[in-house]
């Protein structure tokens, strides 16, 4: 039996409870919302009598409809198509044909955009572009996966580029001196920053930050995080994920399931976390269960030796932390690996294969982009990875993709966003410090 599966009633109260205490006081006008009650798309309903609606949402964004056509559209393809829509690359300099040629060549689902791969806006956009049109080349109809890390903060990719924001634990702040108002002001940033990104061609960011962190101990998460109290951040998380929502963009909760407590940085090394399973669900699940709640699209996996759950292996390879994610939190966007380039997992053989294995959708910025292509394909051809297994993760990738189009069709950016954006930093940092 798993270990963790008798948290299942707990966790589904826990959840319901973080979702009443993000909303609390909420009206009409108040952008914390209320967490759907919309039931996830359950292949049951296939044996009923009545066919389900196609535009029912799901529990984190597509419709049934758009994951029925992911999953139908990924039963068709090759295994060197399947594996490229598992793997969002990495790519060095400035340069956009290079990312385009990879995507177009290797049919990834995308790339990640780092501060060293930008100048200016003008060849942002241009490489935006260049790589959208590399994945139309190859022949989809949806967009691809174009992410950055956009923080706020010291974690900006595109500093100097888009309106800069105040570290993520500003939200915390806020929220701890007017709930009602620090949620208003985190929609707000996380609405204007998702606007003004997409503006420059991007469809994912890699926020918001849901570690609970341990303070001045913590030495990679810090003030990245929006809180020491886990009411206040699981607050801030689903405000943020509403914001991200309403722009049209994918929001990435991250790093599951905490790495707050973590007292080595993972870029460097696989820090090692002796929390208690009890320790975990009270300090560091709060703020992922509220995701969970509010309909996150994708979880970021973090690279962690959690003791209690899966020792001496790193949480982005561990099925025991999937389950925990998936069956116990009950998350079923998509899983995404943190960088498959950091210390905590570079001396592995082959850590994109055990994270598919384990249970990612999403394998970020592997060391070498096209012999990690090369190996996933190989695996599928063997066997050693079940092709189920890699179109459940490209469908729900292709899934999210449907519907971050769709959303961004119905939500243009609007001429002056980086006035928006400029006061809703202003507005935040107001909220959080005076």
């Amino acid at each position: 039996m798993h270990p963790i599966r008798p948290r299942l009633a707990v966790i589904a109260a826990t959840t319901l409870l973080v979702g009443a205490c993000a909303t609390s006081g909420a009206g009409p006008g108040d952008p914390a919302g209320t967490p759907s009650s919309t039931s996830s798309p359950s292949r049951s309903s296939e044996a009923s009598a009545e066919p389900e609606d196609p535009d029912t949402p799901s529990s984190w964004g597509p419709t049934v409809g758009e994951i029925d056509e992911a999953r139908a559209l990924v039963s068709t393809w090759t295994p060197e198509q399947l594996a490229g829509q598992v793997i969002v690359g990495r790519f060095h300099g400035t340069d956009p044909e290079v990312p385009a040629e990879m995507v177009r060549d290797l049919h990834l689902a995308g790339v990640s955009v780092t501060s060293d791969n930008v100048v200016d806006a003008e060849q942002v956009r241009a490489l935006t572009a260049a790589v959208a049109g590399a994945a139309a080349e190859d022949g989809r109809d949806f967009p691809p996966v174009i992410g950055v890390d956009q923080e706020g903060g010291y974690v900006s990719h595109l500093r100097g580029i888009a309106t800069e924001f105040p570290h993520f634990q500003s939200a915390g702040l806020a929220i701890a001196a007017d709930a009602r108002l620090g949620r208003r002001v985190t929609r707000a940033a996380a609405l204007t920053t998702g606007l003004e990104v997409r503006g420059l061609g991007f469809t994912w960011v890699f926020a918001p930050v849901a570690d609970v962190t341990i303070g001045a101990a913590d030495p990679t998460i810090g003030a990245r995080s929006p809180s020491e109290d886990p009411k206040i951040a699981s607050q801030a998380i689903g405000a943020a994920i509403k914001g991200f929502d309403d722009a049209g963009i994918v929001s990435t909760v991250k790093h599951f399931p905490g790495h707050g407590t973590a007292l080595t940085d993972s870029h460097d090394t696989l820090p090692v976390v002796d929390s208690s399973l009890a320790e975990i669900e009270q300090h560091d699940l709060p703020p992922f269960e509220s995701a969970v709640a509010h309909r996150a699209p994708a979880v970021m996996m973090s690279h962690l030796d959690l003791t209690s759950i899966a020792p001496d292996v790193p949480a982005s390879m561990a099925p025991e932390v999937y389950d925990l994610l998936r069956d116990d939190l009950g998350f079923e966007g998509v899983a995404i690996t943190d960088s498959l380039g950091m210390g905590a997992v570079g001396g592995r053989p082959t850590p994109a294969l055990q994270a598919l294995q384990a249970g990612a959708d999403l394998l970020l910025m592997p060391v070498d982009t096209a012999t990690t292509h090369q190996i996933v394909v190989d695996a599928i051809n063997s066997g050693e990875v079940s092709r189920e297994r890699v179109e459940e993760a490209a469908a729900r990738v292709v899934a999210v993709q449907l519907w971050q189009a769709r959303v961004a069709a119905q939500r243009p950016v609007p001429v002056d966003v980086v006035e928006r954006a400029q006061a809703a930093s202003a507005n935040l940092l107001s909220a959080a410090y005076e």
